[in-house]
């Protein structure tokens, strides 16, 4: 099955003044957003993404934080209604500290995070944290999210999820998910297939067009019981915000 293009158009959102066209394809993926203007002044700009015009993120850059993490400001942090929608998703649900991740699998920040921190992230807090991802596939990884949703028909997201993170293939493509997926004793033409024909293609791009509803700009973006955060920061910062939800 040949992949079309998609344009979405949004209208109305909720506390969001958002005009877009998001188009989806193997090869291209771009935002174009004019303008973002959040009522609590997260984000606001003109936003376009496409695979061959954003250079590789280097890892070992500074990455801004949205949070300000300081005790005064942890005070009073502003938070957003964010949405886990049926996304796949790790630990209770009734669980304390909920954190949303709005992510790429072919961002090298986003590799960063899920090698270096997230299993760490998960251990120190294995009772308390309820983690979603949601897919926003800005540098091209579309196609990798399909596949993950494909894995998770099968029941295996998160075993796919963390080997889509893992590096071991330069480019996620149809050789690495059928590796994957062999590597992981499930049905390899069915997943193949499943992406091939986007089966889960209208899911992605809820997600997406979710994300950038809310204004966000790059990925990872986390939300964490609703404060803002982005880049592929450290444990001690997802550790400084948690201890202080969870002594509120």
């Amino acid at each position: 099955m040949s992949t079309e293009d998609k344009n979405i158009q949004l209208e109305d959102q909720k506390e969001v003044d958002v005009t877009e066209t998001i188009k989806f394809t193997r090869r291209s993926f771009y935002i174009a957003l004019l303008p973002v203007t959040f009522v609590t002044g997260l984000a606001a700009g003109y936003l376009f993404w496409g695979r061959d015009s954003v250079p590789p993120a280097d890892p070992a850059a500074p990455v801004a934080i949205v949070a300000d993490t300081t005790p005064e400001a942890l005070e009073e942090p502003t938070r957003f209604e964010i949405s886990t929608d049926d996304d796949p998703s790790l630990g209770p649900k009734d669980a304390p500290i909920t954190i949303v991740e709005f992510s790429d699998f072919r961002c090298p920040y986003c590799g960063v995070f899920h090698q270096e921190t997230f299993s760490d992230l998960m251990a120190t807090y294995p009772d308390q944290i309820h983690f979603v991802y949601r897919d926003f596939p800005v540098v091209g990884g579309f196609e990798a999210a399909l596949a993950a949703e494909c894995a998770n028909e099968q029941g295996a997201y998160w075993e796919f999820h963390n080997l889509l993170f893992s590096g071991e293939y330069a480019n996620l493509n149809t050789d690495a998910y059928a590796a994957y997926a062999e590597k992981l004793d499930l049905d390899v033409d069915d997943l193949l297939a499943c992406v091939d024909e986007e089966r889960y293609g209208e899911e992605v791009e809820a997600d997406a067009r979710y994300a950038s509803g809310l204004g966000i700009t790059g990925t990872p973006t986390f939300f964490i019981n609703g404060i803002p955060m982005v880049g592929a920061q450290p444990l001690d910062v997802f550790i400084q915000i948690i201890e202080n939800e969870l002594g509120e």
